[in-house]
């Protein structure tokens, strides 16, 4: 998991220079011009779709949602979806329900495109369209490298369905590493601090709500934790009543509309005597007893950098509490559900 983590930000440099391939399938979507976007996913996958749900409503101004694929794989439901993109994220590209739902999308006149980290997958097979993540074999079980080169593909792919030219993450690896590299030591004092805790809320707003339910997800495979991810606008609609000065709260804070619109969360859970964690490049305004900084972004593509110093967290506290987490207790890394 280690090895893994370091090598993001290589990963993330050779990505960018592929956009030219992710450019032409984003080309045949546009020229399908679709009405409506879904996206299908399991695990990690699906907080990146919620990622890529962020970026559709925002850059492309069109209605998007996530699949339950259960209506598919369990119910049979069969939607007229003539003119709707459906986009299957799957780093393993074997999971049997998205495959259904895939396969079943297709028929029923959806324009498939599946977002993979293995190139010759069922999924991709399925797919009319595919994007290779290229983020190489993951030996760890918990997702951390093909976890964010979900993120940059995906933003890669709707950045030039907008026409863009990618110009937010040209230099995304160097901003990665300089992430890696300044936080350090904020990580270790992190591990040091909440080594004991048992109870963990993670939250973010807009873009970085994707970034706090795979904050829990992580915390939770690795280290054992009870740890419950909410959007900064939920906790505050009733769960913020469970926090109190037993509860450690990791809060994703960037520059943007997402991390000013947490100050306000933040100030909430300081005041009820939570220990707050604030993570990303907008930390060091936040109400927090321990802040982990992040190199500056555009905010549209801050998950890809604000994910790193959490994945180290992650790594940090499962040895610490004595845990394996390249081989978390009854997981595996292809998980296959119906």
């Amino acid at each position: 998991m280690s090895a893994e983590v370091s090598a993001q930000p290589a990963i993330f440099a050779g990505l960018v220079e592929r956009r030219a391939e992710i450019a032409e399938v984003a080309e045949q979507v546009r020229r399908r011009k679709p009405r409506f976007v879904l996206l299908a996913a399991r695990g990690s996958s699906d907080h990146a779709a919620l990622y890529a749900k962020y970026l559709t409503e925002v850059l492309l101004e069109l209605p998007a949602g996530l699949v339950s694929p259960s209506t598919t794989t369990l119910y049979g439901a069969q939607p007229d979806l003539t003119d709707v993109l459906v986009v299957s994220v799957s780093q393993s590209g074997g999971s049997p329900d998205l495959l259904e739902v895939t396969e079943s999308a297709r028929r029923r006149g959806a324009l498939t495109v599946a977002v993979t980290n293995t190139a010759d997958s069922p999924l991709n097979q399925a797919a009319e369209l595919s994007v290779d993540i290229g983020a190489g074999v993951e030996l760890a079980v918990a997702a951390t490298k093909t976890y964010s080169a979900t993120l940059l593909a995906l933003y890669l792919l709707i950045d030039a369905v907008r026409g863009g030219d990618g110009e937010h993450v040209r230099n995304i690896g160097e901003l990665a590493q300089a992430t890696l590299d300044g936080s350090v030591d904020a990580v270790a004092e992190a591990v040091r601090r909440y080594r004991f805790v048992e109870r963990v809320i993670t939250t973010g707003r807009g873009y970085s709500s994707a970034t706090a339910a795979e904050a829990a997800l992580k915390l939770a495979e690795t280290s054992y934790l009870a740890a419950r991810a909410y959007s900064g606008a939920d906790l505050l609609h009733g769960p913020v009543a469970a926090v109190d000065a037993e509860t450690a709260v990791l809060a994703v804070t960037s520059l943007g509309k997402g991390g000013a619109a947490m100050k306000d969360v933040l100030d909430v859970v300081h005041q009820r005597g939570a220990d707050v964690l604030a993570v990303g490049s907008a930390a060091s305004d936040a109400a927090a007893a321990l802040r982990i900084q992040v190199a500056e972004s555009a905010e549209e593509v801050a998950p890809i950098l604000e994910v790193l110093p959490v994945q180290r967290l992650a790594l940090g506290l499962s040895l610490a509490r004595g845990g394996d987490p390249d081989a978390p207790r009854g997981l595996k890394k292809v998980t296959k559900t119906l």
